[in-house]
């Protein structure tokens, strides 16, 4: 089996994740997988992962607008 087929057994949930760039901070919900072998904490699939180093790339550039198309943008500002 390779990365990309790879799916955890479990019980799916929404969880909230932060991505955190010079320009901007955003909020995203994705989900997540508690796994029945061990239910101590949430985990992420390869493909939620690479979503979220997706974003972080975006949020790197400043790519403010299609960031809000997926989660709650919050734009640094100076005082």
């Amino acid at each position: 089996m390779t990365g990309d087929a790879m799916v955890l057994e479990g019980k799916r949930i929404k969880i909230e994740q932060w991505i955190h760039a010079p320009a901007c901070v955003v909020r995203v919900e994705v989900e997540a997988v508690v796994p029945d072998a061990d239910p101590s904490e949430p985990c992420l699939e390869p493909q939620t992962l690479r979503f979220l180093d997706d974003l972080q790339r975006k949020a790197d550039q400043g790519l403010i607008n299609e960031l809000s198309q997926v989660g709650v943008v919050y734009v640094r500002r100076s005082a």
